[in-house]
């Protein structure tokens, strides 16, 4: 099986995309590091490398938790298989 994003622990709302040329539509596999177990999830959204898929529906201002992490928070409603970036997630610092 390919391997197509990454997730640190269960708990993440976010899993990192590690393939090129990911597209709407497609069936991703996910790994979740810290239980050694796969998730599939179907991708709403082109994601470029790099970027993250969200695993679970987020509400605005929802905090995102990618490698056990916050990373900041929802600045709209996001859906799971979503693509998380710069548009729909912001720091809380500001």
């Amino acid at each position: 099986m390919d391997i197509h994003f990454l997730v640190h622990e269960a708990g993440d709302s976010v899993g990192v995309v590690v393939v090129e040329g990911v597209k709407a539509g497609q069936k991703l596999n996910g790994w979740i590091m810290a239980e050694d177990k796969t998730v599939t999830f179907d991708v709403l959204e082109d994601i470029p490398i790099g970027h993250k898929i969200a695993l679970k529906p987020l509400a605005k201002d929802d905090t995102v938790i990618k490698y056990g992490t916050d990373i900041g928070r929802a600045v709209m409603p996001i859906k799971a298989g979503e693509h998380l970036h710069v548009h729909n997630v912001k720091t809380k610092r500001w």
